[in-house]
């Protein structure tokens, strides 16, 4: 069964993103995807909307991972963030998992991007039903509350 997937990649090297998303195709996903490289234009995309997942390069000339990762937070959207890089140092790694990635991946071991990407999906999907969950019980309460 095919599943779809949006994908905003971040990095500044089309065809390490091209491989990305053929390894998420190789795993059974329909994906939608596109590549930025910038600041404005992740911006843009994130107030496009319809994003379900970030990849994103640690080091890139004009970007870097951790900046996108600021750029998701700011957005107040709750995305998966998986930090994928061909040189980082377990140090930076530990970092963008501190600020807030969901994970990293080692471009030379791609293998563990498809568990990665379901594990986060599903999680992701768990906290959107824990807000649903938390709205609805907030709503009822202040319902009663009101009668």
């Amino acid at each position: 069964m095919t599943r779809h997937l949006a994908v905003m990649v971040v990095d500044d090297d089309e065809e390490d993103a091209m491989l990305l998303v053929y390894e998420l195709e190789r795993g059974g996903f329909d994906v939608r995807w596109v590549c930025v490289d910038t600041a404005e234009d992740m911006r843009d995309e994130l107030e496009r909307g319809g994003w379900e997942l970030v990849l994103s390069d640690c080091a890139m000339p004009r970007f870097s991972g951790r900046e996108a990762l600021a750029e998701l937070h700011a957005s107040g959207l709750d995305l998966p963030f998986i930090v994928v890089s061909g040189a980082m140092r377990e140090e930076d790694a530990v970092d963008a998992l501190r600020a807030g990635a969901h994970d990293f991946i080692v471009k030379g071991r791609l293998a563990r991007l498809l568990p990665a990407v379901e594990r986060e999906l599903r999680e992701a999907q768990l906290r959107r039903r824990q807000r649903e969950t938390e709205a609805r019980l907030a709503e009822t309460e202040s319902c009663a509350r009101s009668a």
